[in-house]
């Protein structure tokens, strides 16, 4: 029950996810196609530098993939070299049947849509395998807006340009504290705060844990993205 001096608040009319590890079941393709990619340029798998290479990789899981190669290799001309590599190696597996919807995912982003709010999918893929993912789902007339970083003036996260990005292009609501954000790794978390999202919720799904993602900024941890719309209409009930 209200009283007349409350003022009531404008609702969670933008909702910003992540693929991979968040709507995307992948089954660990990321590790597969940086193992490919490290290959070609002459990292041996099972090497002391593999190991190393593939611990920074697990790590920042959620970062702009280019940027992930730059730290890895150094100079820009073999980082783009990796991460064309990467790319081309994630786009086989994914062509060759080896993603799918995690359970309620797309149930969960239609529901949104069907209150009345604007979902957005958010990646740290180059487009190219964004565009693939998206075909291989049959989700390509999901949501009205997909966003990778190259989108967002080439910042991934942990930086907040994609939220951003998915805040101006879309007019969803206005004030960015009535945005949700949602992901499986601390640096969905990070861009999310980064970002001022009211909501940045983790999910449990993907890569890091709970532990993880609460330390990094989360305001809730949920079991599966399933269970956003939920925690939404409670936030604003």
């Amino acid at each position: 029950m209200t009283s007349p001096t409350d003022t009531p608040r404008d609702p969670y009319n933008l909702v910003v996810l992540d693929m991979a590890g968040t709507t995307v079941a992948d089954g660990g393709l990321v590790e597969q196609a940086f193992s490919a990619a490290a290959q070609r340029l002459g990292v041996r798998p099972g090497s002391d530098e593999h190991a190393r290479q593939l611990g920074y990789v697990r790590a920042t899981m959620g970062e702009s993939k280019i940027s992930v190669f730059r730290h890895l290799f150094g100079d820009e001309e073999r980082a783009q070299y990796a991460n064309t590599a990467f790319e081309e190696a994630y786009g086989e597996l994914v062509d060759g049947g080896r993603i799918a919807p995690l359970p309620g995912a797309r149930e969960a982003v239609e529901r949104l849509a069907a209150e009345g709010r604007t979902v957005v999918l958010t990646t740290g893929f180059a487009r190219t395998t964004q565009d693939a993912i998206l075909a291989a789902l049959g989700w390509q007339d999901l949501v009205p807006l997909t966003l990778c970083p190259a989108d967002a003036g080439g910042r991934g996260r942990p930086f907040p340009d994609m939220v951003l990005a998915a805040f101006l292009r879309t007019g969803a609501v206005a004030d960015v504290h009535r945005t949700v954000v949602a992901g499986d790794t601390s640096y969905d978390m990070l861009s999310g705060v980064r970002s001022g999202a009211g909501i940045v919720a983790g999910v449990l799904t993907g890569a890091h844990d709970k532990e993880q993602l609460a330390r990094h900024g989360a305001t809730h941890v949920l079991g599966s993205v399933a269970e956003l719309p939920d925690l939404i209409a409670r936030a604003e009930a």
